[in-house]
C-alpha cells in the first residue's frame, strides 16, 4: 500500500542513513493446500485481433475482444521498457469483513503461478525495477526492465499468467498475513498517519473511502482464503483491466505478442457472484462539523482539518487543486504564512487526492510539544476561513497553477513514469483525463478558485479536532461524479512532445559521448549530450568545502548554511526564486554539510540557461536571512523532535554511535537526537554567515551535466558563472578510517510503538578497487538484496512471515579501506527471538555451506542487468559522472568491475564471504516496545 506522505520534511541527521525499500508483495516457490482452478482459455490457433482505439499525445489505446484495455507509449529515447498493468479493483471495493483484501491480494500475486513458479526471482534475474500498489480505487503491478525482446516476453508472459493462474492458497495466506500484519504495525508508528486515519473515518460514514487500505487488523489476521480465492476470481479479469507498455519497444511486435498471450484469455460471464456493481453508496452531505481525538505516545502535536470534495473528474477538481496550492504552498501558502511565520506551528501544508468519487482536501500543520495546539488550531481555522472571505489574487492562482503544470510536464517527459501515472487516471475513470486535467487547470480562474472555496470549505463540511454546534448549518453540496466517457469522447490532446534518440547506456559509449575539461578555477566538468524525451537535462553539482579542522562541530552550521541558500538571495525573495524555478520548469535541490554541498538540477534546453544563471545567484550572493534562518530551525527541531521515540531512528543512531567512535564534534561522529536538537537549538544566523564566507567556494568540485543541451554554450556559461568563483580555503579530504570494534548487543525501549527495528553490521577493512571486493557484492546481493529473493528475504518475509521489510547492505570507501556490512528487519516486537535466531541461522547457513553454481548465474544476471538500467536514468548517471570526476575514474573502471562480477565462481564468492562476514563480530541493535509484549531479546 502506499504510504501518503505530506509536504514538509522530517530529517535524520544521522551517521548512518537507513533508506529501507519495503517492497509490496512476497514469494514462495509452490503451492501447497487447495488454490483456485486454472482458467480456461480460447485454442492456441485461435487468432486474436485487438481493435485500434483514440491516440492522444503519442499514446495509443487498443482494446482485444475480451475487454482488455491496452495502452502503446513508444520512446526510443530510453533503453528500457515499463510494462505496467491495472486492476480496477482498490479497498472502495471491499465487503464487511474484507478490510484490505485488495492490498492481502496483491501480495499473495508475487507467489507464483504454475509457469512462474518463482517471481521474485526471475524479477531479478531480469534485472527489473519492479512493484506492486494497492489504493483505493485501484491495484497495480509493473516492471521496468532492459530493453531487450526476451525480457519483454517475459514481462508480458508473467502478467498474463498471474492474472488468471496465480496460486492463491491457503499455505501462503498463513505466512503472508503476518508480513501484511507488520506492514500495518509500521503504519501504526506513525501519528500523523494515524491521525489522517481517523479523521477520514470519522468524515465518511458510510463511504469505503472511510477505510484505510491496509484495512482492519482483524480482516487481516482472520480473512478465509475462500474470500480472497473469490475476491481474486472476480476482479482480476481483462474485463476489469488496463495494461500500459511504454518506453523503448517495437510497437508491432508488443501488440502481436499481447494479442497472443492475453487474447487468450476468455471474457468472464458477468452474471450472479460475477456481477460488477457500480458504487452506489453514496456519503450523505455532512451536516455539521465532527470531531476526533488521538492519544498515543509522541512528540509533535499535529492538528488536521479535512473538508469533503469532488470526484477527481468533476470540472470543480482542478480549481480545488489550485486552492490547495494557495492553501499549502511553502513559503507562500496562506497556511504558511499564518502558522509558520507567525511561529505558531513548525510546518503547515495542505493536500488532496484525485479520486474516482468525491474524496477530500486535508489541512495539516505539525506544532512542537512546548508550543499552544489550540492556538494552532485557531489560526488553522482563520487562515481557511479567509481564503473565501479574502479571495486567492491572481498571482496566487498563477503561481499554483505554474507549479502543477511544471509538475505534469516533466511526468509527461518520462515514458516511465506516464506509464505509472496512467494508473491512476484510469482509476478515476479514463487515461485520458490526465491530458484533459491538466487543459482544465490552464483554464483555471481567480473567480473558479473564489467558488469552490466557499462551496467546500464550509464550517459544517469540515472535520476537524472539536464539534462546535450549528444553529442554521450552511451544508456543502457535493456534486455526483460525471460521466467520464462522455467527457473524453472527442478528446485530442496537445501538440506531440519531441521525441528523443535511442541511447545506449554502455559504459564505452557514455566515455565515448562525454567530454570531459577543467575550469580556471579548478571545478572539474563533465558534459554528455544527447537528445531526450522533452528535451529534459539533469545536472549535478558538487562543491568540496574546507578540512577537518573547520568542520569541527560545524554539523548543524553546514546543515543550515546549505539549507538557507535556496530561501533568498540579495536580489530575490524565497518566493521570487521559487516562482522563477516553476517558470522555468526547474526542479532544484540543495543539501549540504561541513564538507560539501550538492546540487541537483532538472529542467528542459530552453531554459537550462537561465536555469544555471539563477543556481548561481543562489549560490553566490545568498541573502542568509536572520528571519528565514529562524524559521528553518524551527522545522529542523521539529523534525527531529518527532524521532525521539521513533525505534527506526533510535536504533539507526546507536548503531552509528557504535560502530563510529569518533569524538564529539568530529564530522564522522553520530550525535544523538538530544545532541542534534541542542547543536540546532544553539545555531545563529552569524555563525552561518561566518561559515559561508570562509568555505564557499567551487575551486575544489565538480559540474556533470547529461541531457539535451549545447555543449560549448553551456561550458563557456559555467566557466562565467562558477569558473571565478574561487573558495576561501584549500579543500582537505576527511579521511574515512576503519575502526575495529567489539560486538556488542544493544536494547532500545519505544513504549507504546507497534512496530520494532533490528539492525546488525560489522566494519570492513575493504575498500572497492579490492580484489575481494566483487565477490562480496554479489555474496551480499544474494543474502540480503535482489527482490524479496535473498536468502533473508525467503526466510524471514517469505516462509515464516515475520518481517514486512527485511535485507542487507554493503558499502565501501573509494579512497580508504573502510567498509561496512548491514543487515536490517523490521517486525512486531514479540517475534524479536524468532527474527534474530532466523537471521543468524541463515549467515550461519550461508559460511557454511556457500552459494549454489545455479543461484550465482542467476543472480550475476539480474545484478548486471540492474546496472544497466541504472545508468538509463539521466539524474543518476549525471551523479555517477560526478563522482567519477572526483575519484578520476571514467565510466570504463565501471565496466572493469562488471567484467570482475562476471568472472567470479562459487568459489570465489563463499570464500570472500567466510573471510570477511563473522558472526561473531557482528553488533546487533534492536528498538522496541519489548517490555510491553513481555519479550527479551536474544543477546549475540
Amino acid at each position: 500500500m502506499p504510504t501518503l506522505t505530506r509536504p514538509g520534511r522530517r530529517r535524520l541527521a544521522l551517521g548512518l542513513l537507513l533508506v529501507l525499500s519495503l517492497p509490496l508483495a512476497a514469494q514462495q516457490p509452490a503451492p501447497a493446500g487447495p488454490t483456485p482452478k486454472p482458467r480456461s482459455a480460447v485454442p492456441a490457433a485461435a487468432a486474436v485481433k485487438s481493435v485500434k482505439g483514440p491516440t492522444v499525445e503519442g499514446i495509443t489505446e487498443y482494446r482485444l475482444p475480451n475487454g482488455l484495455r491496452v495502452l502503446l507509449f513508444p520512446d526510443a529515447s530510453k533503453p528500457t521498457t515499463t510494462v505496467n498493468i491495472t486492476y480496477l479493483v482498490g479497498s472502495r471495493h471491499e465487503g464487511y469483513g474484507e478490510t484490505g483484501m485488495a492490498h492481502l491480494l496483491e501480495h499473495m500475486l508475487f507467489k507464483g503461478t504454475p509457469r512462474h513458479r518463482n517471481i521474485p526471482q526471475e524479477l531479478t534475474e531480469h534485472g527489473a525495477s519492479p512493484n506492486g500498489t494497492t489504493w483505493l480505487d485501484r491495484t497495480n503491478y509493473f516492471e521496468t526492465f532492459a530493453s531487450t525482446d526476451t525480457n519483454l516476453v517475459w514481462a508480458l508472459d508473467l502478467e498474463a499468467d498471474r492474472m488468471v493462474n496465480s496460486y492463491v492458497a491457503k499455505k501462503d495466506l498463513e505466512t503472508e498475513f503476518t508480513v501484511v500484519r507488520n506492514e500495518f504495525e509500521l503504519g501504526e508508528n506513525d501519528p500523523s498517519g494515524v491521525l489522517e486515519e481517523r479523521v477520514l473515518s470519522t468524515a465518511f460514514l458510510w463511504h469505503n473511502y472511510g477505510h484505510s487500505t491496509i484495512g482492519a487488523r482483524s480482516d487481516i489476521e482472520h480473512v478465509p482464503i475462500e474470500r480472497l480465492q473469490a475476491f481474486y476470481r472476480k476482479y482480476y479479469q481483462p474485463d476489469n483491466a488496463m495494461l500500459v507498455v511504454a518506453g523503448k519497444f517495437d510497437e508491432k511486435r508488443a501488440l502481436q505478442l499481447i494479442e497472443q498471450k492475453f487474447g487468450r484469455i476468455p471474457r468472464p460471464k458477468r452474471d450472479g457472484v460475477m456481477l460488477l456493481y457500480p458504487t452506489y453508496t453514496v456519503e450523505p452531505t455532512q451536516d455539521g462539523e465532527r470531531s476526533v481525538t488521538l492519544r498515543r505516545v509522541g512528540d509533535v502535536q499535529v492538528v488536521m482539518a479535512a473538508f469533503h470534495v469532488p470526484a477527481g473528474s468533476h470540472e470543480d477538481f482542478p480549481a480545488v487543486e489550485v486552492l490547495t496550492q494557495v492553501l499549502g504552498s511553502a513559503p507562500s501558502g496562506r497556511l504558511y504564512k499564518a502558522l509558520v511565520e507567525t511561529r505558531k506551528a513548525a510546518s503547515a501544508t495542505a493536500y488532496d487526492y484525485r479520486m474516482r468519487e468525491p474524496y477530500a482536501l486535508i489541512a495539516s500543520a505539525e506544532v512542537r510539544k512546548e508550543d499552544d495546539l489550540k492556538a494552532a488550531e485557531l489560526a488553522m481555522r482563520q487562515a481557511i476561513e479567509e481564503v473565501v472571505t479574502r479571495p486567492a489574487t491572481a498571482e496566487e492562482v498563477e503561481r499554483a497553477k505554474t507549479n502543477l503544470l511544471k509538475q505534469i510536464e516533466l511526468t509527461l517527459n518520462s515514458s516511465s513514469r506516464v506509464g505509472l501515472q496512467l494508473t491512476e487516471w484510469a482509476a478515476i475513470g479514463d487515461w485520458r483525463m490526465m491530458f484533459l486535467h491538466r487543459d482544465r487547470i490552464k483554464a483555471v480562474t481567480p473567480a473558479d478558485v473564489q467558488r469552490v472555496a466557499a462551496a467546500y470549505l464550509k464550517p459544517s463540511n469540515m472535520t476537524l479536532g472539536e464539534f462546535i454546534p450549528t444553529e442554521k448549518p450552511d451544508r456543502a453540496e457535493i456534486p455526483p461524479t460525471p460521466d467520464v466517457l462522455a467527457l473524453v469522447k472527442d478528446y485530442r490532446g496537445d501538440t506531440a512532445r519531441v521525441e528523443g534518440e535511442a541511447f545506449d547506456p554502455s559504459p564505452d559509449n557514455i566515455d565515448n559521448r562525454t567530454s570531459r575539461t577543467t575550469l580556471a578555477n579548478g571545478l572539474k566538468v563533465a558534459l554528455l549530450p544527447k537528445r531526450t524525451r522533452g528535451q529534459t537535462v539533469n545536472a549535478t553539482l558538487n562543491l568540496r568545502l574546507g578540512s577537518l579542522q573547520t568542520a569541527m562541530n560545524k554539523a548543524a552550521i553546514g546543515d543550515l548554511t546549505a539549507d538557507l541558500l535556496m530561501r533568498g538571495t540579495r536580489s530575490k525573495s524565497r518566493q521570487e526564486i521559487k516562482d522563477a524555478f516553476d517558470r522555468l520548469k526547474a526542479q532544484v535541490s540543495i543539501f549540504g554539510g561541513p564538507t560539501s554541498v550538492r546540487v541537483g538540477i532538472e529542467t528542459i534546453r530552453p531554459n537550462f540557461p537561465d536555469v544555471l544563471r539563477l543556481v548561481a545567484e543562489v549560490l553566490r550572493e545568498p541573502a542568509l536571512d536572520g528571519k528565514e534562518f529562524d524559521e528553518l530551525k524551527q522545522e529542523n527541531l521539529a523534525g527531529l523532535e518527532q524521532q525521539k521515540s521513533e525505534p527506526t531512528s533510535l536504533a539507526s543512531v546507536a548503531f552509528g554511535r557504535y560502530l563510529n567512535p569518533w569524538p564529539k564534534g568530529d564530522p564522522r561522529y553520530t550525535p544523538t537526537i538530544e545532541e542534534q536538537v541542542a547543536d540546532y537549538t544553539a545555531a545563529t544566523v552569524e555563525e552561518v554567515r561566518k561559515f559561508y564566507a570562509e568555505l564557499y567556494g567551487a575551486s575544489t568540485g565538480e559540474l556533470s551535466i547529461v541531457g539535451d543541451f549545447d555543449p560549448q554554450e553551456t561550458l563557456t556559461l559555467a566557466g562565467s558563472l562558477l569558473g571565478t568563483w574561487n573558495s576561501p580555503q584549500q579543500f582537505e579530504r576527511v579521511p574515512a578510517e576503519y575502526k575495529d570494534v567489539a560486538a556488542t548487543s544493544i536494547t532500545i525501549e519505544t513504549p507504546d510503538k507497534a512496530n520494532a527495528f533490528f539492525l546488525a553490521g560489522m566494519n570492513l577493512p575493504i575498500r572497492d578497487d579490492d580484489d575481494d571486493y566483487p565477490a562480496l557484492v554479489l555474496g551480499n546481493y544474494m543474502l540480503g538484496g535482489g527482490f524479496l529473493n535473498s536468502r533473508l528475504a525467503v526466510r524471514i518475509r517469505q516462509k515464516e512471515g515475520i518481517s514486512y521489510g527485511v535485507g542487507s547492505g554493503l558499502g565501501a570507501s573509494s579512497l580508504d579501506k573502510s567498509g561496512r556490512f548491514t543487515t536490517y528487519a523490521i517486525y512486531a516486537p514479540e517475534n524479536a527471538q524468532r527474527l534474530e535466531a532466523a537471521f543468524k541461522e541463515e549467515i550461519d547457513r550461508v559460511l557454511k555451506d556457500g552459494f549454489t553454481a545455479e543461484e550465482v548465474e542467476k543472480a550475476r544476471a539480474g545484478w548486471l542487468q540492474s546496472r544497466q538500467v541504472g545508468r538509463a536514468q539521466d539524474a543518476q548517471l549525471a551523479g555517477a559522472l560526478g563522482n567519477g570526476l572526483y575519484l578520476n575514474r571514467k565510466l570504463g573502471w565501471d565496466a572493469e568491475f562488471e567484467h570482475r562480477v562476471s568472472a567470479l565462481t562459487p568459489q570465489a564468492i563463499n570464500d570472500a564471504m567466510r573471510k570477511y562476514i563473522d558472526p561473531s563480530k557482528l553488533t546487533i541493535v534492536k528498538a522496541g516496545d519489548f517490555a510491553k509484549k513481555g519479550v527479551q531479546p536474544a543477546s549475540p
